[in-house]
């Protein structure tokens, strides 16, 4: 049940975020490729009944959760579960697999489970994606989380995203009408990113001469408003809660979920 990322299509074994990220590789959209291991084999692997060392792991690469019942219309678990990035090596990706599994039993995650009504026996899938070395990274909601209006709102910073997800910085913040016009921006203050290093990542202070130029320029605005729009193709759907990143030029779309109500 551990399969090519590109392949995996059945959220009951590998979780809504592989599946969806799988939709997404199906269709053409720049997502990082990697492998999709199915539930029943995480468990397996954190039992020691099996091992990734005949599989062809992406390196350095990120470990992400996929439980399922994540990344639905009604439970996103944002921020629930773990994510280790920039892992190298079988033994050290076995180790962050066993250690995203047992996030699903954090009383904080668990009591999320309870809360929504759902299953309080977790079933964690894993994605393991090649690492996208980012300049610049963060969130796209392609409407106000907030109030439903028909605008996108990016937040987004130097380096790896978690800078911005995990609110170790203030980040730049647009608002994008439907045509792909910036109606509002804030600069932020991004004076921390986060970064790969040979061990895995590592906070490192952002240039003083970065720290209040904006991270995204309007051609990146706009690839971001077309990313948008292919995902209302793709998904069949207008609200996507996107994070995605930029290296080399080049956007990424690492994860997509539907903007819960939960």
């Amino acid at each position: 049940m551990t399969v090519s990322l590109i392949a995996a299509d059945d959220p009951s074994i590998y979780g809504g975020k592989a599946v969806q990220l799988g939709t997404a590789l199906r269709a053409g959209l720049p997502v990082p490729d990697g492998i999709a291991l199915g539930w029943p084999d995480v468990d397996a692997l954190a039992a020691g009944r099996t091992s990734l060392h005949d599989v062809a792991l992406p390196s350095p690469c990120s470990v992400r959760s996929s439980a399922v019942d994540e990344d639905s219309a009604d439970a996103s678990f944002a921020g629930a579960h773990l994510t280790v990035l920039g892992v190298q090596g079988c033994d050290a990706v076995q180790d962050a697999v066993a250690a995203v599994r047992a996030s699903a039993y954090d009383p904080g995650a668990l009591a999320y489970r309870a809360t929504l009504g759902l299953d309080t026996s977790p079933r964690m899938a894993v994605v393991v994606q090649r690492l996208v070395d980012s300049d610049v990274a963060g969130v796209l909601f392609t409407r106000n989380p907030t109030s439903g209006a028909d605008e996108c709102m990016i937040e987004a910073s130097w380096g790896l995203g978690e800078a911005v997800v995990a609110g170790l910085v203030t980040p730049d913040h647009w608002v994008v009408d439907s045509s792909g016009r910036t109606q509002k921006f804030m600069a932020g203050e991004k004076d921390v990113a986060i970064r790969r290093t040979d061990s895995g990542t590592a906070e490192a202070p952002v240039d003083a001469d970065l720290i209040d130029v904006p991270c995204l320029d309007d051609g990146q605005i706009a690839e971001l408003h077309a990313l948008a729009l292919a995902c209302d193709r793709v998904y069949g759907a207008t609200g996507h809660d996107i994070e995605f990143a930029f290296a080399g030029g080049q956007l990424y779309l690492l994860q997509r979920r539907p903007i819960t109500r939960g």
